[in-house]
């Protein structure tokens, strides 16, 4: 992410159908710190009512009511990052740095908001990100999950490190599901895994590649709540060694289509196109492993001009609103991941959490579109977009001004 300053007169971004823009930059201004203040009265979300859409109106919302019911370390679990946790705010900082340029005077009185991924239509360009023991905010863990996502319209990524497993959520899922493996056994285990994968009539197989070395995420250390199992170090050899020959003996062993996540440079998108890879997932697993990483909304540029088209692009990183989703399929994208967003409503409220979340999200992306000028996201290219300064400082929940950020929320660290 570059830190040139911009002008006063911000330029648009190169249409994707003209000459390719450079990377936008992130423009110099001075924030002010944010001020945590004490939470003192009461919220809508502490209505006694089990009607989930009356008790959340707001994204915002979600979040306190997530809190109540998680212990600490859960919770700093779901937030956190590693280390400083500058790559989870440079992904928030990245797409704060993004203006909209809206055209008017067009008929938007029908806005149609879904999107396409690797054949398969959704009703809104969304894919609920793999969440490693996703059951700790719901007993129900990724089946629940399935169920939100098969019944709002939405894809879904299973992690393979998640409960109740890769045939029980197969089985809950009546939508598009994606498998995420990560690599803990030879190859011949690798293979097993996507044979059942297959079987169990998973769309395509991912596996994620950022995960080398495991990362020092310090709110867990500091707490001494630690993850990971002697088992789990030993068998992390295995995806330490994963390296491309692999790639492409699985790419001829696997039907499905395969998807690698964790894609952070021009350079390896290339390379994962030339092993005949159908997607490319940027991301920087959320803040979570390489510190003082790239914003993912700026990887996602480099991408896009470097795929060329020759593979679908999945990205996350700080997506929070409807206005960030049209953002990164403005930029290139062809689906958009969330993942903390969608935890807060599962850990609120279970099933029907994830899929209220999903329903504000799709009204933001509507409202977003038609003021736009849009009626469809395939009328929107870069050209939407400009460098903006940002005007909030990047944390976790940057994206809700409203929320107030007590101690509590903010976790123990």
């Amino acid at each position: 992410m570059s830190g040139a300053a911009t002008t006063d007169r911000q330029e648009p971004l190169a249409s994707s159908k003209s000459e390719a823009a450079t990377p936008i930059g992130i423009a110099s201004t001075k924030i002010k710190p944010d001020v945590f203040t004490i939470q003192e009265r009461a919220t809508m979300t502490d209505a006694a009512t089990n009607d989930v859409a009356e008790r959340f109106a707001t994204l915002h919302e979600f979040i306190p009511a997530a809190r109540k019911k998680l212990t600490d370390d859960k919770w700093d679990y779901m937030i956190g990052g590693a280390e400083t946790e500058t790559t989870l705010k440079r992904n928030r900082l990245a797409l704060d740095s993004l203006g909209f340029r809206p055209r008017v005077l067009r008929d938007v009185s029908n806005v149609d908001c879904s999107g396409h991924l690797l054949g398969k239509k959704l009703r809104i360009p969304v894919m609920l990100a793999p969440v490693g023991s996703i059951q700790r905010f719901d007993p129900a863990g990724s089946a629940a999950v399935a169920r939100a996502t098969g019944g709002f319209g939405v894809a879904q990524m299973v992690s393979s490190v998640s409960e109740p497993g890769l045939e029980a959520t197969a089985a809950a899922a009546k939508g598009m599901k994606v498998f995420q493996l990560y690599v803990r056994g030879d190859d011949a285990w690798v293979e097993n895994i996507i044979d059942r994968a297959t079987a169990a009539g998973y769309d395509a197989f991912a596996f994620t590649v950022d995960v080398a070395i495991y990362s020092r995420r310090e709110r867990d250390i500091t707490k001494r709540a630690f993850m990971r199992t002697p088992a789990d170090a030993a068998a992390q050899r295995f995806q330490a060694a994963l390296s491309w020959p692999q790639i492409k003996r699985f790419r001829q062993r696997c039907k499905l289509p395969i998807i690698i996540k964790g894609i952070q440079t021009a350079e390896d998108a290339i390379i994962a196109c030339d092993h005949g890879v159908d997607g490319i997932y940027v991301t920087n697993h959320g803040g979570r492993q390489l510190d003082h990483g790239r914003g993912t909304v700026d990887i996602l540029q480099d991408v896009v001009n470097a795929v060329r088209g020759r593979a679908e692009i999945i990205v996350d990183g700080g997506f929070c609103r409807g206005t960030d989703i049209i953002k990164g399929i403005a930029l290139g994208a062809n689906a958009v991941s969330i993942g903390r967003l969608y935890l807060y409503g599962l850990a609120a409220a279970g099933q029907a959490g994830v899929h209220r979340v999903l329903e504000l999200l799709e009204a933001e992306v509507k409202i977003g579109l038609g003021l736009l000028g849009a009626t469809s996201f395939a009328e929107l290219d870069k050209s939407c977009l400009q460098t903006v300064a940002p005007v909030t400082t990047p944390h976790v929940f940057s994206a809700f001004p409203l929320l107030e950020i007590t101690e509590q929320l903010r976790g123990k660290y």
